[in-house]
């Protein structure tokens, strides 16, 4: 139970104890009207025992005032376990969601590459939601359920312990029946979650996928994918419904015979002469009342296990250890690779690569597809840590580094660029967040992007759609160009920045770069070798190693790979479609 209630938290179980607490004085207060009403019957009822004594219409007129009052206790604990649980279940839920936001980024992209996006997708929407139920609705009736009818018992056992006994007397064996389906139940469980997530991540898929679907005329066999899922979806959620629904219903039923069973205890006893009635109307009274909660609780129970679960994949999440380092980084931004291995799972990809990559040189890294190039800047950024050597930073290995002050140091301009659904000012402004507007402009200008900016409606306040949709490839290029030089760092990586762009954009884009680049570490990834042409080094890989390097004039003389490569696109720069 601790670690169920640590997982709806969010790892945070004390912020539960105000909702459990506002539920059970709720609760609580919602058997003082029984047990005054049950009062009033005792004293009315003394009338028929003693006709000729005068009605005790003060002790009365007393209780009626208690039932008032009592009353106004249920408001005001109603009130208090609202404010309790409601609140707190969305503040809960929007600061986990925010602690989970933060702490997806400081988690290696290895971890997030092995997740389907809609996993984590759901974990910070569906399963905080579900954390909100538990904390707004489930949990303090289940809580409540429990502690009402135990603090009930209690005080029952100094009236009379016969009926206080009978009252219970079939909730042991309802809650062994429940531990006995626990484990069916979890399995189904499990089942209904996983189908939820691969549902989402094929509408995500169908969605995304609506080009190529289109075009390749692939709707009925896509679609087919994701009605499966939907199917698996419903039949998973109608088996945990219909198949534990009637052993919950059981178990609410035998509960409920507890009432069957304190009134025939009740007249057994009343006719032995060993049991008044005022007596037994209270417990009858208040017994009523409290089978109302501990039936809740029941049926909460089954919920309540279900976002246990959601709360285990959060929490799951959260318990993966973030990216080692808490040291400062050098001045120096010499990069160096010594004896570096890493692959992505069992896929081998750079093998014992050692390198170095001096301050203020342009180092281009070319090579066949396949070879590793894109993995060496994700090294250097620290996106991933190797399997085996060391990337050395300044001369310090970068897991001695605090991982937000090394990326201080470094900028990237990736090759498929992803803009905030956002302003463009704004998206330039990520570069820098404390960026005036002047600066903003002056680092568009030297991007190559300001003339198309002011000519847009609102320019720089224009929103741009989800990851750019709305503008065109060199201008997204052209503007994250701009975000990487307001941010001014002093090691800057470039992946393939001109590789998808027509020839006037790939011009603008160029003297961008060159804007960018000035005076500062560079290291590019480039399959067109035209582009790094003048590079202060190239260094050649091939399956994962570093195969030779050099300036172009040394590697065109030496007649290896590059060479070749060269020359094959010195070739298929002049083709023609044959007619």
């Amino acid at each position: 139970m601790t670690g169920k209630l640590y997982n709806i938290s969010a790892g945070k179980p004390k912020s539960l104890i105000r909702p459990i607490v506002g539920a059970l004085v709720a609760d609580i207060c919602n058997l003082f009207p029984g047990g005054f009403m049950a009062l009033v019957i005792s004293v009315l009822y003394g009338q028929y025992v003693s006709p000729g004594e005068a009605h005790d219409w003060k002790t009365l007129w007393i209780l009626c005032g208690l039932m008032l009052l009592s009353l106004a206790a249920l408001f005001v604990g109603e009130r208090f376990a609202f404010r309790a649980t409601h609140r707190r279940a969305y503040e809960n839920s929007a600061v986990g969601r925010a602690a989970l936001a933060e702490h997806l980024r400081k988690l290696p992209l290895g971890f997030l590459a092995g997740k389907d996006p809609g996993e984590i997708g759901n974990a910070l929407m569906s399963d905080f939601t579900q954390l909100e139920n538990a904390v707004s609705h489930v949990l303090g009736q289940l809580v409540s359920g429990v502690i009402t009818p135990v603090l009930t018992f209690v005080c029952f056992l100094f009236i009379d312990w016969r009926m206080a006994v009978a009252m219970f007397v079939a909730l042991p064996c309802s809650l062994l029946f429940l531990w006995l389906i626990s484990s069916l139940e979890r399995r189904m469980g499990k089942a209904y979650l996983k189908s939820r997530t691969d549902m989402t991540n094929r509408f995500g898929e169908y969605i995304n996928g609506m080009e190529v679907i289109k075009s390749h005329h692939l709707q009925g066999a896509n679609f087919g994918r994701l009605e499966r899922a939907i199917h698996l979806y419903m039949k998973n959620s109608i088996k945990v419904e219909g198949a534990m629904g009637p052993f919950y219903l059981i178990a609410i039923a035998g509960v409920k015979s507890g009432l069957t069973w304190m009134t025939i205890a009740g007249v057994y006893l009343i006719v032995g002469g060993s049991l008044t009635v005022p007596v037994f109307a209270l417990f009858l009274l208040v017994g009523t009342r409290v089978f109302d909660p501990v039936s809740a609780a029941l049926m909460r129970w089954a919920e309540f296990k279900y976002i246990a679960l959601s709360g285990e994949r959060i929490m799951g999440i959260m318990d993966q250890p973030v990216m080692a380092g808490d040291g400062d980084a050098p001045e120096a931004h010499d990069i160096a690779f010594d004896k570096v291995s890493f692959g992505y799972g069992a896929r081998p990809v750079l093998k014992d690569v050692s390198l170095s990559l001096r301050t203020g040189g342009l180092t281009a890294i070319v090579g066949p597809s396949g070879s590793g190039k894109s993995t060496v800047l994700r090294l250097i950024a620290r996106f991933y840590d190797p399997q085996g050597g060391r990337v050395l930073f300044g001369g310090v290995d970068e897991r001695e580094i605090d991982p937000e002050k090394l990326l201080k140091n470094i900028s990237m301009v990736f090759q498929d660029v992803y803009l905030f659904q956002d302003t463009i000012g704004n998206n330039i402004r990520y570069g820098k967040q404390e960026a005036t507007r002047e600066e903003i402009e002056e680092a568009a200008k030297a991007a190559c992007c300001h003339e198309f900016i002011a000519a847009l409606p609102k320019g720089y306040d224009t929103m741009v759609g989800e990851g750019g949709s709305t503008l065109s490839g060199g201008e997204k290029q052209r503007v994250s160009i701009a975000r990487a030089i307001l941010k001014d760092a002093p090691v800057i990586l470039l992946d393939e920045a001109t590789a998808s762009l027509d020839p006037e954009n790939e011009a603008d884009v160029q003297r961008a770069i060159g804007a960018l680049i000035r005076g500062r570490t560079v290291v590019m990834v480039a399959h067109r070798l035209k582009t790094v042409v003048y590079a202060d080094r190239i260094i050649v890989l091939d399956k994962g190693r570093i195969a030779e390097q050099g300036t172009h004039g040394e590697l065109l003389a030496a007649g290896g790979l590059y060479a070749r490569l060269w020359d094959l696109q010195q070739r298929a720069g002049g083709w023609t479609l044959g007619v």
